[in-house]
């Protein structure tokens, strides 16, 4: 409800099936100024049934060449990691799911993500790599074809 008060620029959810309030498709619109803008990436927010006490879980179903994407699509932020203690000492408690965590307080930190990849801590080791060293080269040209095959996908 919160985002038809007040709707985020950037991105569009809702559920996949009226019936389903636990699976929701967004649509993240590729941040302007960023390699991924034009793009249209189109991805399932899964919720817990125990959700808000755990994060939901994240997958692009549109191809997206970025370090913190798995190649499955799977997204790895820290917002979207289970609370508590992070066992590699990596992130503070803080940076992890909290259950004032909203769908519209996800896709602006998924925004964020696109538009500044986090190498330190990659879910794509290829992708961080090619990021760090040579992001002008082989990795924009990777992401100019995922946003060109979103817009194809998205017009179908």
């Amino acid at each position: 409800m919160e985002l038809n008060k007040n709707p985020v620029e950037g991105f569009s959810a809702g559920l996949i099936d009226d019936d389903d309030i636990y699976k929701w498709e967004v649509v993240i619109i590729g941040p302007q100024d960023t390699l991924f803008e034009g793009g249209f990436f189109k991805a399932y927010l899964t919720f817990p049934y125990d959700y808000p006490l755990r994060p939901p879980k994240m997958r692009f179903i549109t191809e997206i060449w970025h370090p913190n994407v798995a190649k499955n699509g799977d997204v790895c932020i820290s917002i979207l990691h289970e609370p508590g203690e992070d066992k590699f000492g990596y992130e503070k408690p803080e940076e992890r799911w909290l259950p004032i965590h909203t769908v519209e307080t996800i896709m602006i930190s998924v925004i964020s993500m696109l538009a500044d990849p986090n190498s330190d801590s990659p879910a794509n080791v290829d992708a961080a790599k090619e990021w760090r060293e040579d992001p002008n080269g082989e990795f924009k040209r990777k992401v100019a074809r995922c946003v060109r095959k979103s817009q194809e996908m998205a017009y179908d």
